[in-house]
């Protein structure tokens, strides 16, 4: 057993807990900062399977902390990309309409965008067809120029090589396990790690390890999964990526057509409600004691409908289906060829709090804390795009 102790100790090198050492490295060069990761490597789960989508803002209202982020996370992560010498692509982004019931919400993005300072643009079939032929929309769709994607695992590793060089330590392969004191844990490997602040960006374990903390009481992290279908046929259906219009009740975007750093396209997300929490693909990561709370957890907002769960739920199991799936890409272009969509892309398990005293997804970012511990609860989509903006905050209203 070895014991460390730090200024700050950073658990889960995701890009939220890299991005809040990287902060808090710029701020203070002088203190020590360690960063607990128990995979062999950083951004091994959402921040490393997420679309590398940097989503422009307009999909939040103005008063959230997403919307903010979102707006100025966009132009930082792209600023850091150029900078780095990082692969972007600049492919930007159309929401289409499939018929007149949906044309309120397109305008309502129109509004958000524009209330938060996002540059975007309600445009006609016509000028549609100027950017995409082979893209239909009903009379309108809503255009925005700084919608971009990049290689989220490579941004990762830039973040990580800059902090290395910079003095942080980094320890892979050791997990937190359990807490011993205030600012005192014991981690996976038996050692131990004392810090004057302890910040948790755990993800998907971040609740669990919060209450550990005394924090997370009506707060519980529910997962969905997220699967993606990769087209390989000659010619790539679209030009920029194309999605629908969505239900503004819930954080989830609908399938949708994403163009690759490297020019590839793929559609969805799904968003199926997962049965525990690293349930990427058959029986791994599989926990017994795991699945039989969030199955508890599902069923009950299942026989509520809280939120529209049990429509949601079903719907997303339709998508295994793969005609189904790719039905709902096929119905926002004049012409695809569903054949094309021959690979299934790496899954992804969004770690989507929910609030367990009112049945209800959390919309926005959550922190708890004291002045031991920060704990970050809901860093949800689009958390890739708003890290550099969230760890400012972060460290400006949670932990000096």
């Amino acid at each position: 057993m070895v014991k460390y102790n730090f200024d700050y100790l950073v658990i889960g090198a995701g890009i939220i807990g890299l991005s809040i050492a990287r902060d808090l490295v710029m701020r203070f060069p002088d203190a020590k900062i360690g960063i607990l990761e128990k995979e062999p490597d950083v951004a091994f789960h959402s921040s490393g399977r997420n679309s590398g989508v940097l989503h422009a803002g307009f999909y939040y209202t103005a008063d959230s902390l997403k919307a903010r982020f979102t707006r100025d996370g966009n132009r930082q992560m792209r600023e850091y990309c150029y900078g780095n010498n990082l692969k972007i692509n600049e492919n930007k982004k159309v929401v289409v309409a499939n018929d007149e019931s949906e044309l309120p919400a397109l305008f309502e993005l129109e509004k958000r965008g524009r209330t938060n300072g996002v540059e975007v643009k309600i445009i006609d079939e016509q000028e549609l067809a100027e950017i995409d032929p082979n893209v239909k929309t009903f009379k309108h769709a809503l255009w925005s120029p700084t919608t971009a994607t990049v290689d989220a695992v490579e941004v990762n590793q830039a973040i990580k090589k800059e902090l290395t060089e910079k003095g942080v330590k980094l320890f892979l392969k050791e997990g937190y396990a359990a807490r011993l004191g205030d600012n005192k844990i014991r981690t996976t490997r038996g050692n131990t790690f004392e810090a004057s602040r302890i910040i948790n960006a755990a993800g998907l374990y971040a609740d669990r390890v919060a209450r550990d903390f005394g924090f997370s009481k009506r707060y519980t992290i529910i997962p969905f999964k997220g699967i993606y279908l990769k087209y390989t046929g000659t010619k790539n259906p679209v030009r920029t990526n194309v999605y629908p219009v969505p239900n503004l009740k819930n954080p989830f975007l609908g399938v949708h057509f994403t163009i690759t750093v490297d020019g590839h396209v793929k559609i969805g997300p799904t968003s199926m409600p997962a049965f525990w929490r690293e349930n990427y693909d058959g029986f791994g990561g599989f926990r017994p004691g795991e699945m039989t709370g969030i199955l508890t957890k599902e069923a009950k907002l299942f026989i509520k409908n809280s939120f529209g769960f049990r429509s949601l739920a079903v719907d997303e199991i339709k998508k295994y289906n793969r005609k189904y799936f790719t039905s709902l890409a096929a119905s926002m272009v004049h012409d695809l060829d569903v054949r094309g969509f021959t690979e299934r892309g790496k899954p992804g398990i969004r770690a989507q709090l929910l609030d367990i005293t009112t049945d209800e997804l959390v919309m926005d970012f959550i922190i708890e804390g004291d002045k031991n511990s920060t704990h970050i609860l809901n860093a949800v989509s689009p958390a890739f795009t708003c890290a550099f903006p969230f760890a400012k905050h972060v460290i400006d209203k949670h932990i000096l």
